[in-house]
């Protein structure tokens, strides 16, 4: 049964147009899989989903994700990262194809809370990925996340003293009372995509919501992972996003609120 797959150019190139015209004919690819992204279960059969190639020094290991979660890439990673990611092997172990084998990968942790800024409190989001965030392409060692969301207008923090400036085209997405994605603005100007999207919505308090509603928009907070954590109460969330930000390993931006 054909697969309801997204396999993009640059993966094409590197797998051959055989190799994909089987993939989209449903031959290699995986009814059920988890998600290589947000790690839960996907279902090619009935959901978009993506075909993301790691290609590491000697080996390249196809993966799968929701089409909500990633779209569909080539990620370059060092050999050491690619086997130590390989999780789990399903199927038969004398026949282990490429696309049988599921790749870790940092996930964006997204944390909301109300963040007390010159007297007046503000409804945030911290946004730390749970492993070092490496720049699209690059095989060096090492953490990109903030300098790439700088690259993106995200400005540095060095003190939560002031509100940081609106990043243009980026927003929030609220629906029904519930936290739905972060977008960023489209290619070439074209429709908003997701740059984090929840798989199920996150439920935020109350207090949260209406000072959302009350500001339209919402601060964002990134840092790179173990700098914050997940704290469970916003003064330690707070002290979290105070240290980091003393430490130099925190970046925000004022976000649109989209929806409600």
């Amino acid at each position: 049964m054909p697969r309801m797959l997204d396999v993009s150019d640059e993966v094409r190139a590197e797998i051959g147009d055989e190799e994909a015209d089987r993939l989209l004919a449903g031959d290699n690819a995986p009814g059920s899989y988890d998600c290589t992204s947000c790690r839960t279960p996907g279902d090619s059969e009935h959901e978009r989903t993506s075909t993301v190639l790691f290609i590491g020094d000697e080996t390249a290991v196809l993966a799968f994700a929701h089409a909500g979660c990633l779209p569909s890439q080539v990620v370059q990673v060092t050999e050491e990262q690619l086997q130590g990611a390989v999780r789990s092997i399903s199927g038969n172990s004398a026949d282990l194809e490429p696309a049988k084998l599921v790749p870790e990968q940092a996930v964006l942790g997204v944390t909301s809370g109300l963040v007390l800024i010159a007297g007046e409190l503000h409804p945030a989001l911290v946004v730390e990925p749970t492993g070092p965030i490496v720049r699209p392409g690059s095989t060096a060692a090492g953490d990109d996340f903030l300098p790439l969301l700088i690259e993106q207008g995200f400005m540095p923090v060095t003190e939560l003293n002031s509100v940081p400036p609106v990043l243009h085209g980026w927003s929030v997405l609220l629906a029904m009372g519930q936290l739905h994605a972060v977008l960023q603005p489209g290619m070439n100007g074209g429709q908003p995509v997701a740059w984090w999207q929840a798989h199920q919505p996150l439920q935020v308090t109350e207090g949260w919501r209406a000072a959302a509603n009350k500001h339209q928009q919402v601060l964002m907070f990134a840092a790179p992972v173990g700098s914050i954590g997940r704290q469970p109460r916003e003064d330690l969330l707070r002290d979290a996003l105070d240290k980091a930000a003393a430490g130099g390993k925190l970046v925000a931006s004022v976000l649109p609120l989209a929806g409600t």
